[in-house]
């Protein structure tokens, strides 16, 4: 379908039914913690959530932005898995939960991998990180620039490991956050996450995510404890082509994480579903120009987009398409002139950014005069 925009704000609605029919949804689950959120990997949108911006101590949590600064590095080339890391003095000697590394051996990458994503290995934590940046604290900054480049609102590293820092906290929603970018952005290192133990230095070490243990379909990610945190548990299940992730943050025991993890998975996967709304580069409408060489623009979405809404409800979906109502050539193609509006039941789901599909020069003397002259009605 191909739509003009005019000289005013143009809001063009697309409704796929006309009769709304709301399918039962039932609650989600409430269950006793400090915090929770679960969220679809494909769309990035919640589908429940309890004081998901709730500043909370993260504990072992923390290790998953390790392993993505560890993974940042191994894709850009400047780590190697097979690279050995001198073990220091003070990597051996950090207190809580080891893979039991010694001081003065040397030991790969991929073995601390291995010790910091399966054993919680608080050890191998601080030799990654003395490995990477020098010492922990400069590993700490470069964690915090991490997180500011990928949108985290509301946390704050001190070390590598999650041991307990005043300066040290995140939220359930920033975990989210940062659990999909792991995901999408380090698909074939993510797999160690599914790995149920690891055996080093003749030592065997089981995961402590129970959920692992309990479903087939989850494939990580990672448990955390301190007496101040409480026990979370950061999980993500796929089954079929969708991917939920849910954090679990302040439960006041291991099983009660475990199960509290359990429970919204089910009620995502069992009551919400996932829907491609558009394909990468797809012409979505055409939009009024000003001033060009052209009277319309080509305008669409440059990634694939997904949108989680309650099942059965895909024909009630309505999108409004908002363009600039000035919109003036020239345009360079890929420049962000607009968005689309996702609409359930009168309620904006989320919002879509639009962007030209090409470039349009400047017109000549003529189409400005005449675009003048509309411009004033």
């Amino acid at each position: 379908m191909r739509n003009l925009f005019t000289s005013i704000l143009t809001i063009l609605v697309f409704g796929l039914s006309s009769n709304i029919f709301s399918a039962p949804i039932p609650k989600a689950p409430n269950p006793d913690v400090s915090s929770y959120i679960i969220i679809d990997y494909d769309s990035g949108m919640t589908i429940a959530s309890k004081n998901p911006q709730l500043v909370l101590p993260p504990a072992s949590i923390t290790k998953i932005m390790t392993s993505y600064i560890v993974f940042t590095e191994l894709k850009n080339n400047t780590l190697n898995l097979n690279d050995k890391v001198l073990v220091s003095k003070k990597a051996w000697k950090t207190g809580g939960s080891k893979m039991f590394i010694e001081v003065g051996k040397k030991v790969s990458v991929s073995d601390l991998l291995h010790g910091i994503i399966t054993s919680s290995g608080n050890d191998a934590s601080v030799a990654m990180a003395e490995h990477i940046s020098g010492d922990e604290e400069t590993f700490a900054i470069y964690m915090n620039q991490m997180a500011d480049n990928l949108g985290l609102q509301n946390t704050g590293y001190a070390n590598s490991t999650g041991l307990p820092d005043d300066a040290l906290y995140t939220s359930a929603e920033d975990i989210a956050v940062l659990s999909r970018a792991l995901i999408k952005d380090f698909p074939t290192q993510y797999k160690r996450y599914s790995q149920k133990q690891y055996v080093y230095n003749e030592i065997k070490q089981y995961s402590r995510n129970k959920l692992l243990y309990l479903d087939d379909t989850v494939d990580g990610i990672k448990t955390g404890y301190t007496k101040k945190a409480g026990y979370c548990l950061v999980s993500s299940a796929k089954r079929g082509k969708r991917r939920l992730i849910a954090v679990v943050m302040g439960a006041k025991n291991p099983d009660l994480r475990t199960s509290a993890s359990k429970s919204l998975l089910e009620y995502g996967f069992r009551f919400f579903e996932t829907h491609k709304i558009y394909n990468q580069n797809e012409t979505v409408s055409q939009a009024r120009l000003f001033d060009g060489e052209k009277r319309e623009i080509a305008v669409g979405v440059k990634e694939d987009t997904y949108i989680s809404i309650p099942r059965r409800q895909i024909k009630n979906v309505k999108k409004k398409y908002i363009i600039d109502k000035n919109l003036t050539a020239p345009i360079d193609k890929d420049q962000a002139i607009g968005y689309v509006a996702i609409e359930l039941e009168g309620k904006t789901l989320t919002t879509i950014k639009l962007f030209a599909m090409e470039s349009v020069a400047e017109g000549g003397l003529y189409r400005k005069t005449m675009d003048s002259i509309l411009k004033n009605f």
